[in-house]
């Protein structure tokens, strides 16, 4: 089959290899601009193959139309967009367009599916190749693949250990199935649909009254992206690679319990403690103990709003 594939990142340039190495025709590649100076891994693959690359800041001009028709695809691919692809360059395929999502839909819509799954204390994901539509996330399902969270996974291990090579698998099965003739268009169920915003800075506040559960859940959901943040003498403090640990009784909530090689350990709501390796204050991520030593935060002192 001719392909078009719609990404960036190393995910779509491994879709890429393995759709070119099961003997597709991949027809074009459309990416971001590149950022910071450096080429898409996507785009580097993509010009490796010989594959047309197309970069668009946006998807909704006649130029982006245009590479969807002159590419003369059987089926379009959208493997880790970011943006916006309108629905009536979905239809141009011949077959129409799948698309990769790391959530078992209709649960966790949107773009921070796997950070929401975390912060809500999920211990079962996964992801779902579908046939989008003009709603978010909405189409029908074409092919479904289960796996488990890990209790210290955050977005990033379980993205990178787990969804990231079960969804360049799932595609490439999916992408099989259509060669094939067989594949399926399962409706979702929409009594079962969740939706959810964009993680950002509004949704990673620490409040440490809240049980340690919540809080390790918070933090682990929001690593590396935006990173859950709580309040040193009036400056954000971010904290990563977090863990649960025994709390000391009585302690005030947001209480920094201890400092070391292993952490940052802070009391929590319940009586519970978290303890977090790394942290970040504006500058360069760092061991949560080295960068306490640069803003001045001792053992004893009380994170959070004054």
């Amino acid at each position: 089959m001719r392909i078009l594939l719609v990404g960036q990142a190393a995910f779509a340039a491994e879709v890429l290899q393995r759709l070119a190495a099961a003997g597709d025709t991949i027809a074009g590649a459309v990416c971001p601009p590149d950022a910071g100076g450096k080429p898409d891994a996507f785009k580097q693959a993509a010009e490796a193959h010989g594959v047309p690359v197309h970069q668009f800041r946006s998807l909704k001009t006649p130029e982006a139309r245009r590479a969807f028709e002159d590419a003369r695809a059987d089926l379009a691919a959208l493997v880790y967009v970011t943006q916006i692809v309108p629905e009536p360059l979905l239809q141009i395929p011949r077959l129409t367009t799948i698309c990769f999502h790391p959530s078992l839909l209709p649960r966790y819509r949107g773009g921070s599916a796997i950070a929401w799954q975390l912060i809500r204390g999920e211990t079962r994901t996964g992801v779902t190749v579908f046939w989008p539509d003009a709603g978010i996330d909405t189409g029908p399902i074409l092919l479904q693949r289960e796996a488990p969270i890990g209790p210290d996974d955050t977005a990033g291990t379980l993205y990178y250990r787990t969804l990231y090579p079960l969804g360049v698998d799932t595609v490439a099965d999916a992408v099989a199935l259509i060669r094939e003739g067989r594949a399926p268009r399962v409706a979702q169920d929409e009594t079962r649909a969740s939706y959810d915003p964009l993680v950002g800075d509004d949704h990673a506040v620490v409040d440490w009254t809240r049980p340690a559960a919540e809080i390790h859940n918070l933090i682990r959901g929001c690593d590396p992206q935006p990173g859950a943040h709580t309040l040193w003498r009036g400056a954000r403090l971010r904290l990563y690679e977090p863990r649960r640990v025994v709390g000391t009784a009585g302690a005030v909530p947001g209480t920094v319990l201890a400092l070391g090689p292993e952490g940052l350990v802070v009391a929590c709501g319940d009586g519970g403690a978290v303890r977090c390796t790394r942290a970040r204050d504006g500058g360069t991520k760092a061991a949560a103990a080295e960068v306490a030593q640069t803003i001045g935060l001792p053992a004893g002192s009380r994170l959070g709003p004054a």
